[in-house]
């Protein structure tokens, strides 16, 4: 009785580790945007030029040259860097919102390349870390445990279906190739953006141009007896192959080429115990069945046995569509290697005794 109620008490007050996503499942892909990341990230052009770019300051031009995109980037910027007063640096919360519209209301050709440019130095990985304005949507003086910033987050239904969503499309998968749900970048990297703006922000932990760990403002300190599970919860994050495949893929402008999920192979025709003379070429496959039988018809033809050709086919068919057993795709062969049906006995009978008493 008391287990049973203990198991009621952890069933009621209890999270679940993960919850199912509310969005429709992302089924198409980035082609397009993989092919601009591609293009503006240098791939295929002279490596020694392209390790000289910074991408993700190429990210933040082309961002300028679009007027929506230049105007929102404008408005989240301004309002994470106005001070509130010497204790409070910033409003996180107006902070949160203007980062919501920039990636909700931007297209993603811009917002992607800002967030996932691929760099080779640490001033590029910089700017990368610095593009949501870390200070102010990000950091805070202390970091709070990670199950209960997750806490947090699942009493906001926005944020909470953002979370779920993210686990749907980003948890690691070692049955594709990329590591992936589905093999579907689009959906994990749409699923890490969709994030950024609530308390579950997600960022780069460092300037490292070559090691992409990406994570939330929390830790694991003082979990007690559900460290286990707040580690894991916090792998999701920093030790996630699909999520990195992901963000470095994009970057790079090489977006993996999948083979179909369901292959077709072709089948192995087993070998054929008893061997058939080869179709004429104006006979279809479904003739197979009764080659030996047409051939041994036109043998008896061409001896001279019968001169009504036609009709000895039209017998020849007659024979092969009435051996054919009902359900199945084999035929009863005649045992006689004529293609006319033998006469009964009685009948032969008959024959002799009349020619006998003629005689």
């Amino acid at each position: 009785m008391i287990l049973a109620n203990a198991f009621c008490l952890f069933f009621f007050l209890g999270e679940e580790f993960y919850e199912a996503s509310p969005y429709e499942p992302v089924t198409s892909r980035l082609s397009d945007i993989f092919r601009l990341a591609s293009i503006f990230s240098g791939t295929g052009a002279d490596p020694a030029v392209s390790a000289k770019s910074n991408h993700c300051l190429d990210a933040a031009k082309a961002c300028n040259l679009n007027e929506n995109c230049k105007k929102l980037r404008s408005s989240y910027i301004s309002i994470c860097n106005r001070e509130i007063s010497p204790t409070e640096r910033c409003n996180r919360r107006k902070c949160h919102k203007a980062l919501r519209q920039f990636f909700d209301r931007v297209p993603s050709e811009y917002t992607y390349r800002m967030l996932f440019c691929s760099c080779q130095d640490q001033a590029c990985a910089e700017r990368r870390r610095q593009t949501i304005l870390p200070s102010c949507s990000y950091e805070d003086k202390e970091k709070p445990n990670c199950l209960d910033l997750r806490s947090v987050c699942r009493t906001d239904h926005l944020c909470r279906s953002r979370l779920a969503d993210f686990h749907a499309n980003c948890h690691a998968s070692y049955q594709t190739l990329t590591g992936c749900p589905a093999d579907n970048y689009q959906a994990c990297l749409g699923s890490y953006a969709g994030m950024i703006g609530f308390d579950m922000t997600p960022n780069y932990v460092d300037s490292s141009p070559t090691g992409i760990v990406v994570s939330p403002w929390c830790s694991c300190r003082g979990s007690g007896n559900m460290e286990e599970e707040c580690e894991k919860f916090l792998r999701d994050f920093t030790e996630n192959p699909c999520l990195r495949n992901a963000i470095q893929a994009f970057g790079n402008g090489t977006e993996v080429n999948l083979s179909p999920k369901n292959p077709s192979f072709q089948a192995t025709q087993a070998p054929r115990v008893e061997k058939t003379p080869s179709l004429p070429d104006d006979l279809s496959d479904s003739t197979n069945l009764g080659t030996s039988i047409i051939t041994t018809c036109t043998s008896v033809e061409e001896q001279g046995l019968k001169a009504n050709s036609s009709k000895e086919l039209s017998m020849c068919f007659t024979e092969l569509t009435t051996n054919i057993i009902p359900g199945s795709n084999k035929v009863i062969r005649p045992s006689s290697g004529s293609c006319r049906a033998r006469p009964p006995a009685a009948l032969t009978a008959v024959s002799f005794l009349m020619l006998k008493l003629a005689l």
